[in-house]
C-alpha cells in the first residue's frame, strides 16, 4: 500500500517530487487515518505551502481522508482491507509476512559457541536465542542461511585438563555427566597448581602435544569436544533448537592461521611491539596477533576462519552474536580487513548483547560461579507443573506443556527486550501469565483455539458488517506483519517481533473483553472467529520466529 501511494503522488506531480521526497508515517492518533504524509518537503520544489499541497493531493486523486496542519492524513476503506487480509493470512497461514528481501542471499550467523569441556552456562542463554531467532527471520525473509556454532576448544587450557584427567579422572564419575568430571579435576587442577606450580608446565607441555597433533592428545581431545557436544544437546533439545550446520570451532583453525598472518606481512600491516606482533590502528588500541613467545591469539583464529567462511560460503552478511565486551575486538576485524585491500569488512557485522542479570548483578551461584542453563530451564519447567491445576486433564500432556510453557517463557524474557540492554531474570514475574511475558502470549493462542471449537462451516456475508475499532485495529496490526518482519531483520533485532506478539495478544484481548464472540447473531459469530483464527495464526508465526512453540490447551 505504501509503494501504492508513492506512485500515485508521483504520478500526480509528473515527476516533480522525487520519490526519495515522498515519506509515509504513521499517525499518532489513530483517529485521523492509517497512513500520514507529511506535505513541507514538497513546498521547495512547488513553491505552495504544505496545507495547499495536502488540500490538492485530496482533491485530484483516490486517496481518501483528510488534511490537518500540512498532513495528508489517508484512511482505508476498512471492509474492503478486513477481506483482502482475511483471504491472504487464510490462503497462506504460516507463509503470510514471508518475503524475498533475501532472496539469493547468503548470510552465515555464529552463534551459541559454549566452551567445551564446561558445562552450558546461562551467559551462553542470550547468544543462542538471540541468533536462533535471526536465523529463523532471515529463513522468512528468503536468505539462504548457514549457522555456525563456534566452539570454544582451543588454549593451554585444553593441555591441563588432559593432565588433569589422566592423573584424576575417575570412571565412575562419568555415568551422570563427562562434563562435570571434567570439570572437578580441571578445578582441581588449579587448586593443586597453587601448591605446585610445576604443574602448568605440565599444563603447557600437553597443550604443545595438543597443537603437535599427538595422537594420545588428539583422542583425548576429541573425546571430549564428542562427550560436550553430547551434552550441549540436551539444552539444545529442550530448547527445540535444531543441530548447527557446523561445529567447527577454534581448534579447527590451528593450523590456517600462517596464510593470514603472512599476508599481513607482505602487505606491511605487521608491527613488532615488546616483542609482540601487531597491527598497528595508529591512535586506536592495536591488535595482538602473536604473543611475544610466537602463540597466536583469539582474533588471529577469528581472521582465518573469516576468510576461510568468505571463500566457503561467499556470504553477502555474516553476523557474529557475540557479547557487548567484544566490540572492539569485531572493530578491529573489519579494521584489518579494510587495511588488507577486502571489500566485504562491511558485511561483517557484530550483532552485540547485554548481560543476563539478577537482582542487578551478574547472574552467578552464591559462590561466583556460572548458573548451568539446563538447570535454570529445569526449574522453570518444574515451577510450570506445580502450578498446572488440570493435571488429571487426558487431553494434555502435563510434561510437554509444562517444557513449552516453561522454556518459551525464559526465551521470550530475553527476545522482549532490545538485545544490547542487560536483561533482568526474575523466574517468577517471567512466568506470570500476564503483563509482558511468553505465558500471556501463549495463553491468548489457547483461548483463541478454546474459541475455535464454535467455528462450523458458513459462508459469511460482509455486506452488513461493521468493522469496529476493536476489530479494525487488530486487522491493521495484521496487515503490517511483513513490514515487522523485515525492519527486525535489517535491525536484526528479534524484540521487534515479540513485541509485535504482545501487541497483537493485547488487542485480541480487549477485542474478548470488549464483546461477546460468539452470540445470536450467527454471521457476526462467524465472522468474529474468523478474526479469532487469523489472530491466531499470527501468533503462533511470531511466536516460532522466536523458536517459541504454542499450545492448543493450558
Amino acid at each position: 500500500m505504501k509503494e501504492q501511494i508513492k506512485k500515485i503522488i508521483y504520478n500526480y506531480f509528473n515527476g516533480e517530487i522525487s520519490e526519495d521526497l515522498i515519506k509515509i508515517e504513521y499517525p499518532k492518533d489513530k483517529s485521523m487515518g492509517e497512513y500520514a504524509i507529511p506535505c513541507f518537503q514538497f513546498s521547495k520544489v512547488l513553491h505552495k505551502s504544505p496545507n495547499d499541497i495536502a488540500e490538492e493531493l485530496l482533491s485530484n486523486t483516490q486517496l481518501d481522508g483528510n488534511c490537518i496542519n500540512g498532513y495528508l492524513n489517508i484512511k482505508l476503506d476498512r471492509l474492503e482491507y478486513t477481506k483482502n487480509i482475511i483471504k491472504e493470512i487464510c490462503d497462506k497461514k504460516s507463509e503470510f509476512g514471508k518475503n524475498n528481501i533475501g532472496n539469493g542471499k547468503k548470510v552465515v550467523i555464529e552463534y551459541s559457541s559454549p566452551n567445551i569441556a564446561k558445562p552450558f552456562g546461562v551467559g551462553h542463554l542470550r547468544s543462542t536465542v538471540i541468533g536462533e531467532a535471526l536465523k529463523h527471520l532471515s529463513v522468512k525473509c528468503g536468505y539462504d542461511v548457514t549457522t555456525i556454532n563456534y566452539l570454544g576448544d582451543y588454549g593451554t587450557q585444553f593441555g591441563k585438563l588432559i593432565y588433569a584427567y589422566k592423573r584424576w579422572g575417575k570412571e565412575e564419575n562419568m555415568k551422570d555427566s563427562v562434563v562435570n568430571e571434567l570439570k572437578r579435576v580441571y578445578v582441581l587442577f588449579h587448586e593443586e597448581a597453587e601448591k605446585d606450580p610445576s604443574l602448568d608446565d605440565e599444563g603447557r607441555a600437553w597443550f604443545k602435544k595438543l597443537e603437535d597433533n599427538d595422537p594420545e592428545a588428539l583422542e583425548y581431545f576429541e573425546w571430549f569436544r564428542r562427550e560436550s557436544i553430547k551434552e550441549f544437546e540436551k539444552t539444545y533439545d529442550l530448547l527445540k533448537i535444531n543441530k548447527f550446520d557446523s561445529y567447527e570451532g577454534e581448534a579447527y583453525y590451528k593450523d590456517k592461521m600462517d596464510p593470514v598472518i603472512n599476508e599481513l606481512a607482505a602487505k606491511n600491516l605487521l608491527s613488532i611491539s615488546e616483542g609482540a606482533t601487531i597491527v598497528d590502528f595508529g591512535d586506536d588500541k592495536p591488535a595482538l596477533i602473536k604473543r611475544s613467545d610466537g602463540a597466536t591469539l583469539y582474533i588471529t583464529r577469528d581472521l582465518a576462519a573469516l576468510f576461510d567462511r568468505k571463500r566457503r560460503y561467499n556470504f553477502d552478511e555474516i553476523l557474529y552474536v557475540v557479547g557487548n565486551e567484544q566490540a572492539l575486538h569485531f572493530e578491529h576485524i573489519k579494521k584489518i580487513v579494510e587495511m588488507m585491500g577486502y571489500d566485504f569488512a562491511p558485511q561483517v557485522k557484530h550483532i552485540n548483547f547485554g548481560m543476563v542479570l539478577q537482582d542487578g548483578k551478574k547472574m552467578s551461584t552464591r559462590h561466583g560461579k556460572s548458573v548451568v542453563l539446563q538447570e535454570v530451564l529445569n526449574e522453570a519447567i518444574d515451577k510450570v507443573k506445580e502450578h498446572i491445576t488440570n493435571k488429571d486433564d487426558l487431553e494434555i500432556d502435563v510434561d510437554e506443556v509444562s517444557r513449552i510453557i516453561g522454556v518459551g517463557a525464559v526465551i521470550f524474557n530475553d527476545l522482549k527486550n532490545y538485545r544490547t540492554n542487560d536483561i533482568e531474570f526474575n523466574l517468577n514475574d517471567i512466568l506470570k501469565y500476564e503483563g509482558n511475558t511468553g505465558p500471556y502470549v501463549q495463553y491468548t493462542y489457547a483461548r483463541i483455539q478454546s474459541l475455535l471449537k464454535n467455528k462450523i462451516d458458513y459462508d459469511i456475508s460482509y455486506n452488513d458488517l461493521e468493522i469496529n475499532d476493536y476489530i479494525w485495529n487488530i486487522i491493521w496490526l495484521l496487515y503490517r506483519y511483513e513490514e515487522n518482519i523485515i525492519n527486525a531483520k535489517e535491525n536484526n533485532d528479534p524484540s521487534i517481533i515479540a513485541k509485535y506478539a504482545l501487541d497483537l495478544a493485547n488487542l485480541f484481548n480487549k477485542l474478548y473483553a470488549s464483546e461477546k464472540i460468539v452470540d445470536d447473531d450467527v454471521n457476526y459469530s462467524q465472522f468474529k472467529l474468523l478474526i479469532c483464527e487469523i489472530t491466531a495464526i499470527v501468533i503462533k508465526d511470531s511466536l516460532s520466529l522466536l523458536n517459541i512453540e504454542t499450545i492448543n490447551k493450558m
